[in-house]
């Protein structure tokens, strides 16, 4: 028996285990969020006796006499200003490290009301935050310091919503609480838990499966194996990937299952997994691109190793590459890289109606869930009912499925309600990740350093299955050369299957890697046309009216100039300063249906916005917020925004290609502006109970090869261009980033989703790797390489717009979530090149102050 004390009440516990366990699983302490299992992340931390702990380390025996704090004991006080402070700051995005980050905050301002940004980044240290680039984390500690010192009142709330403001997020007090739920906070009546058994070897023909010493395990309720899946193949665009891999079938990677097991306890999952006895023959694995083009290489899927080919040609780049006067031709080779989410996946499912299932799930998209999980079934979609809880960063890394499934597959036959939940290694070990690519990119321009031409080849390494590649490989192709006004390109693209983790989504979208490559060609083209590198970019920056290399026209709002301007003075200052420039899609684009949906509702006196909309931290209901309230002046204390949930919110697709801002932002609007003719003649909301108002837009774009002069492949694309300046020793000083994503919908989650995707940036750039050897991935959490709150360099973000007219939807909004990261990788490329005159064309960046 251990006795001590949590937020104030006694507690006796009668069995050992560690105390997240305790908390989440006896107590339902849910703002302590497991995170990593490893004591490398912070979600879990604590205060025991006033010292932070992140609960996943102590077990209860050592906590005898003691006193443990959560986010769920502070004092009502104390709860008030960290709401305050946090929300505005714009500190929460995901929100899943936000409570840990909370503890940590109070165990400093505990003893310390007067820190500097130093002692709150040393204070923080130990939390990782993948959303937000600790910057606004640490200004709302600061800020709760003056709060507790000089014993501020807390503002009054807001009561507009407007455009280009700061507001608020509406979900930021349940995500700083902890009172929000994620999938893994619930726990069901009579619920089981299921985990899959994975393969041994990246590639092998598993001759025989034996479940009878599994099956005779006192808590094992039922195993699942290749024979009972309907469909046995599922696939977010693709369908080639194994629900599982059956006798006699042929492994692709370590990560496809083999069996499913379902037991009683989550604590003995690993020791019934274990007693499935697999016979396996190891074959090679391919785990290079090039060699699984080999015309002697056996198929990793039978139509052929080759998942996707892509061509991009526009005018004669032979010709002129051949006629230009300077030309530049290098090879580069980016890794696969880690999405880190804070949140690992979770899914439940359990029965619902008749033959139906509800599964609460944390993706990019509910529909996308039911299409799949409805198709492995092989049962009408209307019978799967998919809501989401809160849901973690993502950053790309949820769309695909994961655990949900094999959540719906054992729910479907055990008619119990099922839980299933990678541990962080299986999460690094399993998931999708950024793809690996290899470049060679040749890049010309005349005597003036105009540019005339570029030819390339990408190829990517999109892993065991398809995932996202096919589209990853479509934008690294036709954002390759840059955004800028030349249109002789040619451009092949292949993205090859092997015997790695799958490459799939991931921020960036390819684009990262094209970037990385042409940005860097550009800094030699001027350097031989004796041209500074922010010369060579302004001279050749696309400006409005005129071709991108892709065909599109540049829209009146483009400011990629501006952006140049608004960095100019900075990297002038600074020798060790490095520049890039870059520019992503808004929207799916290339032809393909792209639609977002909204439908307000009156209910109560309150306008309910339902869509599906997925939030991963990048603000929808937010951004939905300030649509409804500026096209109808309303207060937002009248505002609701729903969870996306297949039975109530219309389908406006998966959150991903920075679209939602735009699409379901523009679709909301557009329902707004009819509740807003509803609400003419001195109506108020409960006037209109009962009454709905719905609408939906539709991005028409056309499609890749279209034989049109000026074929638009994206309804509109954001600008930005950014300077790394490097210190004396070759450390980050200091990042200055200049972005055109139209009109701000909120000041604060603009600011913060530039903040954290240049963090990200520079961690892709400088200190993450994800080794692959034969196939095995080669690391664990704490040893990917994400950058700390003490690592982490001071980030000035300035918003520009183009003095032209905005775009004609969502008030001229554009997305950023992607863009902010693309060119970070290239400007520190270039800031080292600076510096020590070495011309790097790998990531990470090697021989730095961050690489030996």
């Amino acid at each position: 028996m251990f006795k001590f004390k949590v937020n104030g009440t006694s507690v006796t516990a009668d069995k050992e285990q560690n105390l997240l366990t305790y908390l989440r699983d006896e107590l339902r302490v849910t703002s302590v969020k497991d995170g990593c299992s490893e004591g490398a992340c912070g979600t879990c931390t604590v205060l025991i006796d006033g010292k932070k702990i992140k609960a996943c380390i102590p077990k209860l025996s050592s906590l005898v006499g003691k006193s443990i704090v959560t986010v769920e004991g502070l004092s009502l006080r104390e709860k008030e200003v960290y709401v305050h402070c946090f929300a505005q700051a714009g500190a929460v995005q995901c929100g899943y490290c936000i409570p840990g980050m909370v503890i940590s905050a109070k165990s400093l301002l505990d003893v310390n009301l007067n820190p500097t940004r130093l002692e709150v980044k040393k204070a923080i240290r130990g939390n990782l935050c993948r959303c937000t680039g600790y910057v606004k984390i640490e200004e709302a500690i600061l800020q709760a310091a003056d709060f507790f010192r000089e014993d501020l009142p807390i503002p009054q709330r807001e009561t507009q919503a407007l455009l280009n403001t700061r507001f608020k997020r509406v979900d930021a007090e349940e995500k700083i609480l902890g009172t929000g739920q994620f999938v893994d906070d619930l726990i069901l009546p009579d619920m089981i838990y299921a985990k899959a058994l994975r393969s041994k070897y990246p590639r092998a023909v598993v001759n025989r499966i034996d479940l009878s010493k599994a099956l005779a395990h006192p808590d094992c309720i039922r195993i699942l194996t290749e024979k009972d899946v309907p469909n046995k193949k599922i696939g977010h665009l693709v369908t080639d990937w194994d629900v599982m891999i059956a006798e006699g079938g042929t492994t692709r990677y370590i990560g496809d299952a083999l069996a499913l097991v379902a037991t009683q306890h989550k604590e003995t999952l690993d020791e019934v997994l274990a007693l499935i006895e697999v016979d396996y023959t190891e074959l090679v694995p391919i785990t290079c691109p090039t060699d699984a083009l080999k015309a002697s290489a056996p198929l990793i899927h039978e139509q052929g190793n080759i998942m996707r080919k892509e061509v991009l040609k526009r005018g004669n780049a032979d010709a002129a590459i051949k006629n230009s006067k300077y030309v530049v031709t290098r090879k580069y080779s980016t890794p696969f890289n880690d999405h880190a989410f804070m949140e690992p996946e979770c899914a439940i499912a359990l029965p619902e109606g008749e033959d139906g299932l509800l599964l609460y799930t944390g993706s990019q998209s509910v529909y996308d869930e039911r299409h799949e999980i409805s198709h492995m079934l092989a049962i009408p979609e209307e019978k799967i009912h998919c809501h989401s809880m809160l849901v973690g960063g993502g950053f790309c890394g949820k769309e695909d499925m994961s655990v949900q499934h094999h959540a719906a597959l054992m729910a479907w036959y055990t008619k119990k309600p099922v839980k299933v939940k990678f541990s962080r290694q299986e999460s690094l070990n399993y998931h999708t990740k950024r793809h690996a690519m290899e470049m060679e990119f040749t890049t010309a321009c005349d005597e003036q350093g105009i540019l005339t031409a570029m030819k390339a080849i990408l190829i990517a390494d999109t892993g065991a299955y398809a995932s996202l590649g096919g589209p990853v490989l479509q934008r690294a192709c036709t954002h390759a050369a840059g955004p800028y006004n030349y249109q002789n390109i040619d451009i092949l693209g292949m993205s090859v299957y092997t015997n790695n983790v799958i490459g799939g989504a991931y921020r960036g979208f390819g684009v990262t890697q094209s970037c990385f490559a042409t940005e860097n060609n550009i800094n030699l083209l001027a350097e031989m046309a004796g041209l500074s590198p922010w010369e060579m970019r302004y001279k050749n920056a696309i400006r409005p009216g005129q071709v991108l290399p892709n065909g599109q026209i540049a829209d009146p709002n483009c400011a990629i100039v501006e952006c140049l301007e608004a960095v100019k003075a900075v990297y002038e200052a600074n020798p060790y300063a490095g520049i890039a420039c870059a520019f992503k899609n808004s929207g799916t684009g290339v032809g393909l249906k792209d639609i977002g949906r909204c439908l307000l509702s009156i209910e109560k006196g309150l306008v309910h916005i339902r869509t599906s909309a997925a939030c991963m931290g990048q603000g929808i209901a937010t951004m939905c917020t300030h649509m409804v309230c500026q096209e109808t002046g309303l207060d937002p204390a009248l505002i609701v925004h729903e969870r996306p949930d297949t039975n109530r919110t219309p389908n406006s697709g998966t959150s991903t290609a920075s679209r939602q801002t735009v699409v379901t932002g523009e679709a909301t609007r557009r329902a707004a502006q009819k509740l807003k003719a509803a609400l003419a003649g001195g109506k108020s909301v409960a006037d209109l109970n009962g009454q709905e108002f719905y609408d939906e837009f539709s991005a028409i774009t056309d499609p890749m090869g279209s034989p049109k002069d000026f074929p638009v492949s994206h309804v509109s694309y954001s600008y930005g261009a950014q300077v790394v300046i490097l210190d004396s020793q070759g450390k980050v000083e200091k990042v200055v980033a200049a972005y055109d994503v139209g009109t701000p919908v909120n000041i604060q989650s603009v600011e913060g989703q530039i903040e954290g995707g240049i963090i990200m940036g520079l961690g892709f750039a400088l200190t993450e790797d994800f080794p692959v050897q034969g196939g095995y991935p080669l690391l664990k959490f704490g040893t990917l390489g994400l950058m700390r709150a003490t690592e982490a360099p001071p980030v000035e973000v300035h918003l520009v717009q183009a003095p032209g007219e905005k775009l004609p939807y969502a008030f001229g909004a554009k997305g950023v979530g992607e863009l902010c990261l693309i060119p970070t990788s290239p400007a520190c490329s270039h800031a080292y090149y600076r510096y020590d005159g070495k011309f790097r064309t790998s990531l990470p960046l090697r021989e730095t102050y961050y690489k030996k």
